[in-house]
């Protein structure tokens, strides 16, 4: 089954699917993060075929998250390691990881993060730029950005085009 392209859609949360959302790229950043940065040592870490593990990694590459770098030129060899754009998905893997403790690891978390500054277990938390605060969904209000109209926003929000007079069914 052929996946859906997201490029063309007007989203980044879709964006960021068309750059990461294969089932193993996730898993390759991961061990990125982890140090692995050889073709062979994600092959024997994830179990992976050569062949999605070559894509995934050109595909990373072309997206600009990992970068290959040569290590050996007989035979020539490449290292995959993470760039800036890479490493900038450490909270998406790390808020990931926390979703899978709380709800995919009935015995515990495999894993924990020991934050290296005092000792301590870390967690990552959502909070406001400007305050500090704390935040979740419910204090959030969605309004257009600089790269979409109100009108945009609407229709996603809703379903509908706005000032048109049309609901959908779940508007009461």
């Amino acid at each position: 089954m052929e996946r859906k392209s997201f490029a063309q859609m007007d989203c980044s949360v879709a964006q960021c699917l068309e750059v990461v959302g294969e089932w193993w790229s996730m898993l390759i950043i991961r061990d990125a993060f982890r140090g692995v940065s050889r073709f062979e040592d994600f092959q024997r870490r994830l179990g992976i075929s050569r062949n999605i593990l070559r894509d995934r990694l050109v595909s990373l590459v072309d997206a600009g998250v990992l970068s290959r770098v040569p290590y050996s030129d007989h035979p020539p060899r490449d290292e995959y390691v993470l760039t800036v754009k890479g490493r900038d998905l450490w909270p998406i893997l790390t808020t990931m990881r926390q979703w899978g403790d709380k709800y995919a690891a009935p015995s515990g978390p495999p894993v924990e993060l020991i934050h290296r500054s005092c000792g301590h277990k870390s967690h990552l938390a959502l909070t406001c730029e400007e305050c500090g605060a704390p935040v979740s969904s419910q204090d959030v209000e969605v309004v257009a950005g600089p790269g979409r109209d109100a009108m945009a926003v609407v229709e996603l929000l809703t379903g509908h085009r706005g000032g048109d007079g049309a609901h959908g069914e779940d508007a009461r």
